[in-house]
């Protein structure tokens, strides 16, 4: 089974996946605090534990990686606690996908993996990806497996924290889905301001750059991240997959089989 890592500034994500594909279990952890090798392999170890996968059939450890100071401390934990040599998203690695951009390399790994899986997932169709993380990502990938580019900015709780932080009286509060515009009160005008500021910015990015990258030609509308949930009513998205990032760091490990070992056949679906 492959174990597949995705860390980002906030939150590490994890799953393991049959070679098939197949999602077995999923594990979450904070990452905004720095720990030692030790320490991250006895939390994969035990979160694998508790959801009944043996550690020992793991073969394989895919990881994206956005935080530079955590390569080294996951690099070592893999190799002392599940005697495997983890494959990093980075330059290198076969991904099948055309990098777009001025400079490839200061590309997240995370929008790569992105774009690789809706890339997998649409295989016939333009896509545009909006990944709900520390920061809001919202990317475009065209039929031609090409990354063609995309916008950034602060996340919600980013946006949150910083009137908390950053104003005398304001608090900090629950980001939650609300009804109305209108708030009541300090808290309820902080989380509808948030709430539909945010819904306004997601559906003006998208259909901006959906119209820059593929002019009148039809797309895809795929949104990850743990917020993404937030916006399941409002008719933005044609799909939501929590995981995206993950499928498409499991792509890159068929896409890039150990020596001697060729790696399951990926499945063309167009």
């Amino acid at each position: 089974m492959n174990l597949c890592i995705d860390v980002g500034n906030s939150q590490l994500h994890g799953a393991v996946y049959r070679h098939s594909g197949e999602l077995k279990m999923q594990l979450r952890k904070e990452s905004s605090n720095r720990v030692s090798s030790d320490e991250m392999g006895l939390f994969l170890v035990s979160a694998l534990r508790e959801k009944g996968i043996d550690p020992g059939s793991i073969s394989r450890i895919g990881i994206s990686c956005v935080v530079p100071e955590e390569t080294h401390t996951l690099r070592v934990a893999c190799r002392e606690y599940f005697n495997t040599e983890p494959l990093f998203l980075e330059a290198g690695v076969k991904t099948k996908l055309k990098i777009k951009t001025r400079n490839p390399l200061e590309v997240g790994a995370d929008r790569i993996a992105n774009a690789i899986a809706a890339s997998e997932l649409y295989p016939n169709g333009n896509v545009v990806v909006v990944d709900f993380g520390t920061a809001i990502t919202v990317d475009a990938v065209s039929v031609e497996r090409e990354y063609l580019g995309g916008a950034i900015c602060a996340g919600l709780v980013l946006a949150m924290e910083a009137l908390g932080t950053k104003t005398a009286k304001l608090p900090h509060v629950e980001i939650v889905r609300t009804n109305r515009a209108l708030g009541k009160s300090s808290i309820e005008s902080i989380q509808n301001g948030l709430y539909f500021g945010y819904l306004g910015l997601v559906r003006e990015l998208v259909g901006q750059i959906g119209k820059e990258a593929f002019g009148l030609d039809s797309y895809k509308t795929i949104a990850t991240g743990g917020y993404s949930q937030l916006y399941r009513d409002e008719n933005l998205f044609d799909e939501i997959i929590p995981d995206l990032v993950l499928q498409g760091v499991n792509t890159i490990l068929k896409l890039n089989p150990i020596e001697g070992k060729p790696g399951p056949e990926i499945v063309d679906r167009s």
